[in-house]
């Protein structure tokens, strides 16, 4: 697959993806679990390649438009 996310759009979804992994650590209790949830926008931002972007036939990527 080629990339499909621009620079702003992956380092958002770092960011998000941290913030979202950080929830192991501050909840306590059976909702901690929710913050695994964070691994889909810290991989697609990491990666580079968003599936939902392909099935839907978007990009931010600046090098791909067309």
């Amino acid at each position: 697959m080629s990339k499909n996310e621009g620079t702003a759009d992956r380092v958002i979804r770092v960011i998000i993806g941290l913030g979202l992994l950080s929830l192991l650590f501050l909840l306590h209790g059976p909702e901690h679990w929710l913050g695994l949830i964070g691994l889909v926008p810290l991989l697609t931002g990491l990666v580079g390649v968003c599936p939902m972007y392909a099935m839907l036939g978007m990009r931010t990527c600046p090098l791909h438009q067309k």
